[in-house]
């Protein structure tokens, strides 16, 4: 029989290095990289046309594409993860203080609302800080991935801003607030939460909740056909991982998402790409709640639900 060819689309970072430069193979099929830049843009090409056999996915959109009947699985490997309390920024004009402030203003959303970093960041003003996010209005200056999502955001979403720049509108003082991945003029725009790195190093230790950003999706037709490549592939990601970790350990050649992971091992201990479901048991339960208490998603969901059946046991 020929040896199946799998398109698949990743970013590039540490841990994702040795597959795309070839040097670790699936040994049943082969895998066809797809380069997509920026990696988000491969995300939305995924959920909205299904364009790869195997794709990186931030996991809200996964979530999201997950609960609106998108045909994608994952297996339980996250490729990106970081602590997201720096990621709330206030206009020092503004009068925030502190984060109970922001309730009753317009605060900017870096690109869509159900983008990851978006969900972590609010779910931590409202779990850790006691921030009433019904209160506020979520200005989101993007399109969602899942572009069934818009018509079903909640009424405290606001798509008005949508193509406007969110650095603009947070250093002009157009929003007096705004989360996400946000490069401010810093003498115009601070960070919401002092200390963020340690915050975030606290609430692990509080939570042992360590943020997952970025996980892999495969396509439902194409694990329907080969059922082998779930466990197969989480082991090629292993082993690639594996590969890394030394290199990550002597600070080489890494991008800005390894700089954060080796930041993390501080709090998270030396490998901070964890794999498998029970490892991010609590990372996972606690996306789906913030995913659900903002919308996101409808109803809860069984994190046995989200990972392909062959790869739940896996470590």
């Amino acid at each position: 029989m020929p040896v199946p060819t799998f398109t698949i689309a990743l970013g590039n970072y540490g841990v994702t290095r040795p597959l795309k430069e070839g040097k670790l193979k699936l040994e049943r099929a082969n895998l066809e990289f797809i380069e997509v830049e920026p990696i988000t843009a491969g995300m939305r090409r995924m959920v909205r046309r299904a364009e790869f056999d195997i794709c990186e996915m931030a996991f809200t959109t996964y979530l999201c594409a997950r609960a609106l009947g998108k045909p994608v699985t994952a297996i339980p490997i996250f490729v990106t993860r970081n602590f997201h309390h720096w990621a709330a920024f206030h206009n020092l004009k503004a009068g925030i203080k502190v984060p109970k402030d922001l309730e009753g203003r317009t605060v900017g959303v870096s690109r869509g609302y159900t983008v990851t970093t978006g969900l972590w960041v609010r779910g931590i003003l409202d779990s850790e800080y006691g921030v009433d996010l019904e209160k506020i209005t979520w200005a989101a200056t993007d399109d969602e991935h899942v572009d069934e999502y818009k018509a079903r955001a909640p009424r405290n979403v606001s798509y008005a801003n949508q193509g406007k720049s969110i650095v603009e509108m947070l250093n002009s003082g157009a929003v007096p607030a705004a989360v996400g991945d946000i490069k401010a003029d810093p003498a115009l725009v601070k960070p919401l939460i002092p200390n963020a790195q340690e915050a975030g190093f606290a609430y692990y230790r509080k939570t042992g909740v360590y943020p997952i950003n970025h996980g892999v999706v495969i396509k439902n037709s194409v694990l329907a056909e080969h059922p082998w490549l779930a466990e197969d592939l989480f082991r090629l990601f292993k082993t690639s991982k594996q590969g890394f970790l030394p290199l990550l350990e002597s600070g080489q050649n890494l991008v800005a998402n390894d700089q954060a992971a080796r930041a993390c091992r501080q709090a998270v201990g030396p490998d901070p790409f964890p794999y498998g479901v029970e490892a991010n048991r609590p990372a996972l339960e606690t996306i789906v709640n913030f995913a659900v208490k903002q919308h996101v998603i409808a109803a809860p969901m069984r994190v046995e639900e989200l990972f392909a059946p062959s790869t739940l046991k896996l470590a």
